[in-house]
């Protein structure tokens, strides 16, 4: 059986390669997020003040690899945190002014990356496609 018959391998390979082609879309544009970040912040400009176990949840990432990325989008200025006032022990992250900024220009170049992935194929196709994707969501739930 070559690589290229096995499902996984061409799932696994055309994730690598679509998060290679994003990071370098974000960097050519100048924005110093990447793909994953953007998850973040922008799942803080729909909701502002989340702790890390929803955004881990939400992103289906792990929490210690939410830790890092908040870590990093913290020192950058992007987010900031703060101790939830009824458990002092729970942080809720909120987005700063910059972190808002440099998150909607990272999603309109994830938006233009989008139309240009989705060029060529019918809507049929496409939503065929989206319904394969989406059955993961409930074949792996955690």
């Amino acid at each position: 059986m070559s690589d290229d018959d096995r499902f996984i391998y061409l799932v696994f390979t055309a994730q690598q390669r679509l998060r290679n082609y994003l990071k370098q879309a974000l960097a050519k544009e100048g924005i110093k997020i990447t793909p994953a970040q953007t998850g973040i912040l922008a799942l803080l400009l729909e909701n502002n003040g989340r702790t890390m176990t929803e955004l881990s949840q939400a992103l289906s990432i792990d929490n210690s690899t939410i830790t890092g990325l908040v870590d990093r989008l913290e020192n950058a200025g992007f987010l900031k945190r703060q101790p939830k006032a009824e458990d002092r022990r729970i942080s809720l992250i909120y987005i700063t002014p910059e972190g808002d900024r440099e998150t909607r220009k990272a999603i309109i170049t994830l938006q233009e990356v989008n139309k240009e992935i989705t060029s060529g194929f019918s809507t049929d196709e496409i939503e065929a496609f989206k319904r394969v994707l989406k059955s993961f969501f409930t074949k792996f739930n955690r």
